[in-house]
């Protein structure tokens, strides 16, 4: 059974006031359906204009596995400061671990990744998540991510 929905929609404005990343390396546009479980989906619109193409690649851009893997943990971060009370105010969130991470086709200019995160573990400040990046239903990139919260 699906745990019920915390926040619907959670808007750009609202994550430039939940996480301190900001352009060229905010790589989430929204997060949706944040659950109880400590769940949600984060969106991001790919497109030609990303920084990353400049060099990644010029004649056949390729939207760069590791700026997925950011993203999986962005949305994580959005998922964990939105769940829980008192914590409104701007925190840092800090990678701990990437694991099982895997890249299975390349996203292109015009997709649109879903980051689909679920919680796997939560200790004190530390939060692990597993991720699936979605494009058009299918899994381009998995990881399981880990991240600390600090104030």
């Amino acid at each position: 059974m699906e745990s019920p929905i915390r926040f619907e929609n959670v808007d750009i404005n609202t994550i430039l006031k939940t996480l301190p990343h900001r352009f060229p390396f905010l790589l989430i546009d929204r997060v949706k359906n944040i659950r109880e479980d400590y769940s949600g989906i984060g969106v991001k619109n790919v497109t030609v204009n990303e920084p990353a193409f400049q060099g990644h690649f010029p004649d056949r851009p390729v939207f760069p596995g590791v700026l997925m893997i950011e993203g999986m943990a962005q949305t994580a971060g959005v998922i964990g400061i939105m769940s829980v009370t008192g914590t409104e105010k701007p925190r840092a969130v800090y990678f701990l671990t990437i694991d099982k991470c895997k890249f299975r086709k390349p996203v292109l200019p015009g997709d649109t990744i879903e980051y689909h995160m679920k919680s796997i573990g939560r200790r004190k400040t530390m939060w692990w998540f597993h991720g699936d990046a979605i494009v058009d239903g299918q899994t381009v990139a998995e990881a399981d991510v880990g991240a600390m919260l600090t104030d």
